[in-house]
């Protein structure tokens, strides 16, 4: 279905960005200081469940739609990749972000788990972000495009529940080495822009 390279390259993509604290990764970190590992690993696996609830709803719209009309489908590819882009040059631009977690109020490890799916489905950014950074490594000659659809979702979905509970786990000695990466905290905005900016251009490139 998919090629060694392009799912390689997926991979890769992701695990980029994963590595870059976002707000997914603050709030496990915030919990699982607030709670112990049990409530980290929970929030990171409701942040997944909401991952593939947007993998779902992405697959079944844009897969419907390649079968309507496949211009109307590269349309959406090209559309996607100038948000990627706009999100590349906007996180170019911005100042270092604090790095500090957010407080919020102390949970249980099954209220945790359930908080995390809603918080995670009902943000707009992350839909955005599924409906413009999966149809970039689907190619309709090659299978079901849902089927491919399903599958960059569950890989992403995978990597999350291990990166995430890697996090949990490990958090006191991962904490102190991040004090020492303080690189990481001032360059990620450029990090996060440079893969923003590369899925762009590969599929701008790739259309001519």
């Amino acid at each position: 279905m998919f090629s060694l390279s392009t799912l390689g390259t997926f991979v890769a993509v992701v695990l980029g960005l994963m590595l870059i604290p976002g707000p997914a990764v603050l709030l496990v970190l915030t919990r699982t200081v607030q709670g112990g590992r049990k409530t980290g690993i929970l929030t990171g696996l409701g942040i997944a469940t909401g991952d593939f609830i947007h993998t779902l709803c992405a697959a079944a719209g844009l897969s419907a739609l390649l079968m309507t009309s496949s211009l109307a489908f590269n349309a959406v590819k090209l559309i996607g990749a100038a948000y990627l882009v706009y999100l590349g040059v906007r996180a170019l631009l911005e100042k270092p972000s604090d790095p500090t977690l957010p407080k919020i109020p102390a949970v249980t490890p099954a209220q945790a788990f359930w908080q995390a799916i809603p918080a995670e489905v009902l943000n707009p950014k992350t839909a955005l972000f599924f409906l413009a950074f999966l149809p970039q490594f689907v190619h309709p000659g090659q299978g079901s495009s849902f089927a491919q659809f399903a599958v960059l979702g569950g890989v992403f979905v995978v990597l999350s529940v291990l990166y995430t509970t890697v996090l949990a786990l490990t958090i006191r000695p991962l904490g102190r080495l991040v004090k020492r990466l303080t690189w990481l905290v001032r360059w990620q905005g450029k990090i996060i822009g440079t893969i923003f900016l590369s899925l762009g251009l590969r599929v701008a490139l790739q259309q001519r």
